[in-house]
């Protein structure tokens, strides 16, 4: 195995939502607010891109709840008992997240977003412009039960911003 990675937050999210919540994440704006120190040129051309691939902290979660085993999405035993790496929450060991939110705009280090499911303060480690040709290649396929669980995961949204979580 390698040595840890130690790295810093690029940025935070700042405004949306202050409560952690499991649905109704549709149209939610909020900013990620990159570090100060970052020259202005770091999102140059970024303004081009409808969607960022935004890699978060569970920074609210307890380390604690992690958890190493097969479980029912949710806690619901109506979907299938799935190991931690088929769930996409905090129970993962590093905590981390990945977004797909959509861009509305760059303004200086700010950028302005819509279905980010990060809350204020979040801390983002990383994010990039979301590339069409890097998505996934051949069929996409899952079990029934994502669909079911994220039923209300985007409710409220008005526009088209696919499901995630």
């Amino acid at each position: 195995m390698a040595d840890a990675l130690g790295i810093e937050p690029i940025g935070a999210v700042v405004g949306g939502r202050k409560e952690v919540a499991d649905d109704h994440w549709g149209g939610v704006e909020a900013v990620i607010r990159l570090r100060p120190d970052f020259p202005p040129e770091v999102v140059r051309g970024l303004e081009e891109f409808s969607h960022l691939v935004v890699v978060w902290h569970f920074d609210r979660a307890d380390p604690g709840d992690v958890a190493l085993h097969a479980r029912s999405p949710r806690n619901n035993p109506a979907w299938p008992p799935t190991g931690t790496f088929a769930h996409r929450n905090h129970r993962r060991p590093n905590q981390l997240a990945t977004s797909f939110p959509r861009l509305l705009g760059v303004d200086g280090l700010d950028l302005r977003v819509s279905d980010l499911d990060a809350v204020d303060g979040t801390p983002v480690y990383d994010l990039a412009p979301y590339f069409t040709a890097m998505g996934p290649r051949g069929p996409v396929h899952e079990p029934a039960w994502p669909g079911e669980m994220l039923a209300e995961y985007w409710a409220g949204d008005s526009g088209d911003s696919g499901d995630g979580a």
